[in-house]
């Protein structure tokens, strides 16, 4: 199949900021290694019970062609069958890196129960799963996160004529039911799920894709694709720091820091609060001062619940230990205390603080 979008001659560094599994990898994976996966299933329980009938593998066979594998299960005695040549894909490559969609929770863990029932052993792998990267990216924007809802909003993938996938396992308990007596209907509605299942391969390929170009050019990419901002400038700061010693060395961590940096400040001007709060916390800790308490004063204002009365104590805290200001700090610990619908363990804190500086002033 063709892709819509061309395979870059490598993958950006920062592709493992906005998906951490590959910085768990360790290593950026070259094109060639890389195998697209995903099973339709007699259910979505993931019990004993759910079979697997149809497995798909992709491959870039070119810059811009994707090559697909499937295996369908025609009837229940040819299960066995199935899963060996399933399994197969995976060591088909050296050390494949399978990519998929909602898989580490799901379609490996099925494939990893039919093998353990078929007595089989389990195929090894390294998985790279792109739900979560996704959710961080496009929930505040979209109905849902549904794999296809990503395409067709955010890639302008074309599913025009999809059979739904809830209506999979139906179709092929009619198929095993009725074969090709039915008329063509029910080999024809099997061959419909073929193609879903194809589509699927072929969008998870273009998203990964686009989560590329994304990392390579942030902002820049909103002209292709529409995510949230400030969704970016939180993933790309938390990876960085709790995954430093992924990257090569200081001059390169320095640079997608201030990366980083300018992606955190575009929030903040944007009107996005926690953008704002997580800024401010980075000023204050490398003494930029006015600067970060200018923004927790912003998002102390347009924020809400929690994050406001985060923002609150983290200028008490300032008030208190840098500004040596007890009664300002006693004011912002108050007006904290005053915002509704805070955990009862922030509510807890906020008691305790607002305690030991009526002490300080008395």
């Amino acid at each position: 199949m063709e892709l819509p979008f061309s395979l870059p001659p490598a993958f950006p560094k920062t592709l493992a900021i906005l998906i951490p599994d590959l910085a768990r990898l360790g290593r950026l994976p070259g094109p060639e290694e890389l195998i697209f996966f995903d099973l339709e299933t007699t259910g979505l329980s993931g019990g004993a019970g759910t079979l697997a009938f149809l497995a798909a593998f992709g491959r870039f066979a070119s810059p811009s062609r994707l090559e697909i594998t499937q295996y369908l299960l025609l009837d229940y005695p040819g299960e066995e069958d199935f899963i060996e040549q399933a399994a197969k894909e995976f060591t088909a490559a050296t050390a494949p890196l399978v990519v998929s969609f909602n898989g580490k929770s799901f379609d490996s863990q099925i494939l990893r129960n039919r093998c353990l029932m078929n007595g089989m052993p389990v195929p090894e792998y390294f998985q790279v799963d792109l739900l979560h990267p996704a959710r961080r990216l496009w929930k505040r924007l979209l109905p849902d996160c549904c794999q296809a809802t990503i395409e067709v909003s955010v890639l302008g993938l074309d599913r025009t004529g999809d059979v739904s996938g809830a209506l999979a396992p139906d179709i092929w308990f009619s198929f095993l039911r009725n074969g090709e007596n039915n008329g063509n209907d029910s080999l024809h509605e099997l061959l419909s799920v073929c193609d879903h299942n194809a589509r699927d391969i072929t969008g998870l390929a273009s998203l990964f894709l686009a989560l590329g170009e994304i990392a390579a050019e942030g902002l820049a990419s909103l002209k292709r694709f529409r995510f949230d901002e400030e969704a970016l400038a939180l993933i790309w700061n938390e990876t960085l720091k709790k995954r430093r010693d992924f990257f090569d060395d200081d001059e390169s961590y320095q640079k997608y820091t201030k990366t980083g940096e300018f992606l955190l400040q575009n929030a903040a001007d944007a009107g996005f609060p926690r953008a704002a709060f997580v800024l401010a916390l980075d000023f204050l800790k490398k003494g930029r001062l006015e600067k970060g308490r200018a923004l927790l004063r912003k998002a102390a204002d347009d924020a809400s619940g929690s994050l406001r009365a985060a923002a609150l104590k983290a200028l008490a805290v300032d008030a208190e230990w840098r500004l040596g200001d007890i009664k300002l700090a006693s004011e912002y610990t108050a007006s904290a205390l005053n915002v509704p619908e805070i955990s009862d363990g922030l509510r807890k804190e906020l008691e305790k603080r607002c305690s030991r500086l009526e002490e300080k002033r008395g």
